[in-house]
């Protein structure tokens, strides 16, 4: 047997084994079936509650749901995409512009490109959006929700818990997607899972075990250089 060019993270520096995780963590749009096991799901949701917050308020609240409660979850975000009653709870940004414009359109070429979706086959491209919807076949999603009386400072916290949670993912060798979509349907998903309006639905991600046969594995998005992100002061 021929040894790995890159050693498992268990096997290298920290440093090494943290940088290699953040590489290795990416949107995954086609799962395989099969459910993860309660215990690794408690183990992973434990680690991302180490996520730092303002004054440890720890705003998230996180809706996990699997199995047949995901299936019904699913045709309803489905009608209601086809339908288009978006209800969201958090205002949706559609005026990208410049530098911004250009990274999110070359994200949609690659998912594009890799999945054989056509420039100009628009029915192949509305399909492939209405996948967000099925939540990629993942056997698990986390619904992310925070109580309205927060604003933009505990948003930002949910970020860190969120990212913490799919690095924390990453590490047992699952993927997962984020999905900001959903949150285009947040009263109709209240609804099906009993949330009362004192909390707002930010986004969703879904998780499992990576199909690596779906095309859309191939996409690869290429972050920006250092140079455009950072701005230093000596």
């Amino acid at each position: 047997m021929t040894a790995s060019a890159d050693p498992p993270p268990l096997f290298l520096e920290p440093a090494a084994a943290f940088a290699k995780i953040v590489a290795e963590r990416r949107s995954v749009r086609g799962f395989r079936p099969d459910p993860v096991p309660d215990a690794l799901i408690e183990r992973i949701f434990t680690i991302a509650g180490q996520a730092p917050s303002n004054c440890n308020a720890q705003p998230w609240i996180t809706h996990l749901v699997s199995g047949a409660s995901l299936a019904r979850i699913r045709a309803m975000l489905r009608a209601e995409a086809e339908a288009k009653r978006f209800d969201p709870d958090v205002p949706v940004t559609t005026a990208y512009a410049g530098a911004y414009k250009a990274r999110r359109i070359g994200a949609a070429v690659a998912l594009f490109e890799a999945t054989g979706v056509g420039r100009d086959d628009e029915a192949a491209r509305q399909a492939s959006t209405m996948r967000n919807f099925d939540l990629f076949d993942a056997p698990h999603a986390a619904f992310i929700f925070m109580p309205r009386v927060f604003g933009m400072r505990e948003a930002a916290d949910i970020g860190m818990y969120a990212q913490t949670l799919m690095l924390a993912l990453t590490a047992h060798g699952l993927a997962s997607c984020p999905q900001a979509a959903i949150g285009l349907f947040a009263g109709a998903l209240k609804r099906e899972l009993g949330i009362a309006d004192d909390l707002i639905c930010l986004f969703g991600i879904s998780f499992g075990r990576a199909d690596e046969a779906h095309p859309s594995c191939n996409a690869i998005t290429r972050r920006a250089p250092l140079a455009e992100l950072l701005v230093r002061h000596d």
